[in-house]
């Protein structure tokens, strides 16, 4: 891999690639996508990762944004590379992976990946660089507004590879990694550069599997063949994995899948730990590079029962070393370590975004006081174990309380009749708003859940003390799947924008 890194640089140098210009990547997950996180940065280049699943526009606004001066992409989107060539005038050079040997030939390509590679001399060795440069730029998928740039330099990214690699080491037996572990993302490189794991892979000297399209059964085969012990997710693409039908052919037993993006439901584990898999939380954001917290249990919590050591294990965790975290209230007050009472997550680190690319107001919202504000609604409780209980945007405002989406759906997963669920507020005129529930059921149980019958199942919980009455939703809809976002996680935008307007009982 080395050498092709080196021949890499050589080739984009050879480009006129050069320090601080921009290079735009669209790939799937594969071994040139991880030479790129290397051979980009290594000349002093920032590598753009673009999301391939925002809409075409908006993949040409982040393009424009960043001024790329060159676009590397896989052949399968070579439709989206011509309307990027139709509207972006700073990209200069133009390079097609492909493994098809009888390719068409385009005048527009510059080259094709593996040819470029071929043809050049590698480097001797890569330069010598300022620490502080950028290295990545990526783009926020924000539920509003256009999408906006974020860059890490290669200081910040060597202190997150450093600290992750720590962190994941420490954990022991509850997920932990060491040299012998097999690792697949299954988080897009092209989102946050994977999580920054395959930094911490590389750094650890682990063996490295990439999927390419996350295709359940060819994700399962690969965790067969090749072994695969560490993995890592959004909730939905783990729920996808447990309900394949090829899961239950195939021991799991040593696999690891660390859960980000989204709440990781008690439901979830719990499926997924009876098919042997062992799924512990962590939480970030495209902002933090993004590791903030790890559900790493304390050596009393092994000793638990196994309800309370799923508890933990499905909280978004403590904060990792170097992350200053505080819980907040509306007026800046730290909430009490209660686990009952919410705030928004603060932090300070020393990866974290300096701002938004070429948006002076957005960064100073962003760092308002000079705290990172994530707009994340979490509980902390006495041994500093964050709960994140919901995104400001979407807490529900019933009467003068709160009610948190994240927890209902959390109830929600766990009747056994409920493959996926989302709650969002819809507009009441006395409550100001109140909880809706939108539901996918599991295939035995279509046409047998009704409002009645999970309404039952959250009294429960309210017979418990776990939830008020007020809380639990009175309107549900069925349906046969949930709106995925670009990066995987449910869709409330779209969400909102389909159910908030109208009647749900229609």
């Amino acid at each position: 891999m080395c050498q092709r890194v080196f021949r890499l640089g050589a080739a984009l140098q050879g480009l006129g690639v050069n320090q601080g210009k921009r290079i735009g990547v669209i790939e799937r997950d594969s071994h040139r996508y991880l030479e790129m996180y290397f051979g980009i940065p290594g000349i002093g280049a920032v590598m753009h990762t673009i999301n391939p699943r925002l809409s075409p526009e908006e993949v040409v606004y982040t393009v424009n944004h960043a001024e790329d001066y060159a676009l590397i992409f896989h052949e399968d989107f070579l439709d989206l590379a011509e309307r990027i060539r139709a509207a972006s005038p700073t990209v200069r050079n133009y390079i097609m992976i492909t493994d098809n040997s009888s390719y068409p030939k385009f005048t527009w390509v510059t080259a094709e990946y593996e040819e470029l590679l071929a043809g050049t001399t590698p480097l001797a060795e890569l330069p010598d660089l300022d620490e502080n440069i950028p290295a990545t730029q990526s783009y926020t998928t924000g539920t509003t507004g256009k999408p906006k740039g974020v860059n890490f330099t290669q200081r910040q990214l060597t202190l997150h590879t450093l600290t992750a690699g720590l962190t994941l080491s420490a954990l022991a037996n509850h997920g932990g990694v060491d040299k012998h572990d097999v690792y697949m993302p299954l988080t897009p490189m092209f989102h946050v550069h994977a999580w920054g794991l395959p930094y911490v892979a590389t750094f650890l000297g682990l063996k490295q599997v990439y999927p390419g399209k996350y295709e359940p059964a060819m994700i399962l085969r690969l965790v067969k063949d090749e072994r695969v012990t560490f993995s890592h997710c959004v909730p939905t693409v783990l729920q996808m994995i447990v309900t394949c039908a090829s899961t239950s052919e195939i021991n799991l037993n040593q696999w690891k899948i660390l859960v980000g993006g989204g709440r990781l439901t008690k439901g979830a584990v719990k499926e997924a730990s009876k098919r042997g898999i062992k799924v512990f939380a962590g939480y970030g954001l495209s902002e933090s590079c993004p590791f903030v917290t790890v559900a790493n249990l304390k050596p009393f919590m092994e000793t638990l029962d196994e309800e309370k050591r799923l508890e933990y294990a499905s909280k978004a965790g403590l904060a990792i070393p170097l992350v200053y975290l505080k819980v907040t209230n509306e007026k800046g007050d730290e909430v009490e370590h209660s686990d009952r009472t919410p705030g928004e997550i603060i932090i300070r680190a020393p990866w974290l975004t300096q701002g938004y690319y070429k948006d002076p107001e957005g960064s100073l919202e962003l760092w308002r006081d000079g705290w990172m504000h994530t707009k994340d609604l979490a509980t902390i409780d006495e041994y500093g174990y964050i709960q994140i209980v919901d995104r400001l945007k979407d807490a529900i405002r019933s009467g003068s309380e709160w009610i948190s989406s994240l927890q209902m759906e959390n109830l929600l997963s766990l009747h056994k009749g409920v493959l996926e669920t989302a709650v969002i507020g819809i507009p009441d005129e006395k409550w100001e708003e109140r909880p809706l529930a939108i539901v996918v059921p599991r295939t035995e149980y279509k046409n047998k859940l009704t409002p009645e019958v999970l309404i039952a199942h959250l009294m429960k919980f309210v017979e418990k003390g776990e939830i008020n009455r007020w809380a639990v939703p009175d309107a549900y809809i069925f349906v046969d799947e949930l709106p995925k976002t670009s990066v995987g996680k449910i869709d409330k935008k779209t969400l909102r924008h389909r159910y908030v307007a109208r009647d749900p009982a229609s």
